[in-house]
């Protein structure tokens, strides 16, 4: 394992230093814009332009990937995040803002797929472990980005030069790279509705968990500003919530693997709107006691989007788990979009305190609709279970790197050989 992760160290850190670039000039959107005076609803329509940058880049990047290569790809994209970076602290303005997240969510998504098949390329044994690795990676690196706000606070152009500066030293280590020209993954697409008949709580736990997520990642750092924490306490908070969502996948996962993977689902979003709640009650008591509590709530609602996928997993016929996947990454991120633009708005409307209130109700009717589909369909046999694997929202070369993924391939290699030898 050690050799195979070294192999992609320069990856893995390049990645890494993106990322924390990435993660600090999120929240430093949401204090910055609050300190502007921007309303909930304008705050969540800059938050959800970045989602929908996810979702126009996962279609014009791989063109542009194939015509100019990786590479060109990569250090283009890289400037273009320092330097839509920089402009966010130079011109405070809702609407250039919210142009800004548009283009910076379509950096993000591209530099995703170039980084991702480029670790596809150099991993062929040991992809689970590699997997594993890459996902701590990817959230220890945005927890990490929290904390670099304390430097320069949110009101100095000097965060936002940080944030440039990262995009700018993730540049190093994959331009020092000897690495061949990988090729992107080519999935065969599936219709959403297909994808919503074949697995009814997959489909929409993972357009939830995009909802849901999605809006925390846009607006918590409004929430936590707005109940008084610091901006130090606000970097601890959301930290929190990303070292939770890293460390209870895991224990989450194993216990899907046993039980009805439906029944697990509920009882994490009946936990996470518990604790939502919890937050809710405690958000006059200062950062020390929100933190721990940020911890479960992010280890359980991260772990909503990797069930989805896992649930879905177990109803597919072999051969269409990528496929199926994609269509899940597409439908978290139309969540994500709409996530933000929704509780924004509500939050406009009840006030900016309600925030995990309006979480907490959105889990508990995902929660509801899950107890339903319990009762309505029969469980995946324990004997037809995919294995959990734990996931976030990237691009989908990383479906790829997904283990499942690869057992699959090997099916599909071993019937197509198998086929030629009775020819």
């Amino acid at each position: 394992m050690i050799r195979a992760i070294y192999s992609v160290t320069s990856l893995l850190l390049g990645m890494g230093i993106l990322l924390s670039g990435s993660g600090l000039l999120g929240t430093l959107l949401g204090l910055r814009a609050s300190a502007e005076g921007f309303s909930d609803i304008t705050i969540g329509l800059i938050m959800a332009a970045f989602y929908f940058g996810y979702i126009v880049g996962s279609q014009w990047c791989p063109p542009l990937i194939t015509r100019i290569g990786h590479i060109r790809t990569f250090t283009a994209l890289s400037a273009a995040a320092a330097v839509v970076s920089l402009l966010h602290g130079m011109v405070i303005d809702p609407w250039f803002w919210g142009l800004l997240r548009l283009i910076h969510g379509i950096c993000m998504i591209g530099l995703y797929m170039v980084i991702e098949s480029w670790l596809n390329e150099q991993i062929n044994h040991r992809r689970g472990q590699v997997f594993a690795v890459y996902m701590m990676v990817s959230l220890g690196a945005l927890g990490a980005g929290q904390f670099l706000i304390i430097i320069y606070g949110a009101d100095q152009l000097g965060s936002f030069a940080m944030v440039a500066m990262l995009f700018c030293l993730g540049l190093i280590p994959l331009a020092l790279t000897r690495v061949h020209q990988p090729v992107l993954a080519s999935i065969t697409k599936m219709p959403l509705l297909e994808l919503f008949k074949i697995s009814h709580v997959g489909a929409w736990g993972a357009l939830s968990s995009g909802l849901i997520t999605g809006s925390f990642w846009g607006l918590s750092a409004v929430y936590a500003l707005d109940i008084g924490l610091s901006d130090s306490e606000v970097a601890s908070f959301i930290a929190s919530t990303i070292i939770g969502g890293a460390l209870l996948q895991w224990p989450i996962g194993s216990l899907s693997d046993r039980y009805d993977r439906r029944l697990v689902l509920f009882w994490v979003c009946i936990g996470a709107a518990a604790f939502a709640l919890l937050m809710f009650i405690m958000s006059g008591r200062g950062g020390l006691w929100l933190s721990p509590i940020a911890v479960i709530y992010g280890g359980l609602s991260f772990a909503l989007y990797a069930l989805s996928v896992a649930q879905t997993h177990d109803r597919m016929s072999e051969g269409n788990t990528m496929a199926a996947t994609q269509g899940l990454l597409l439908l978290n991120g139309i969540g994500a979009t709409l996530g933000p633009l929704l509780i924004g708005a509500l939050m406009y409307g009840l006030g900016t305190t309600s925030f995990p209130i309006l979480l907490a109700v959105f889990l508990l009717l995902l929660a509801s609709y899950t107890r339903y589909r319990i009762g309505a369909d029969p469980a995946v046999p324990a004997a037809e279970r995919t294995e959990f694997v734990p996931i976030t929202r990237t691009s989908i070369e990383v479906l790829e790197m997904d283990p499942r993924a690869e057992s699959e391939s090997e099916s599909e290699s071993e019937s197509g050989t198998e086929s030629d030898m009775k020819a």
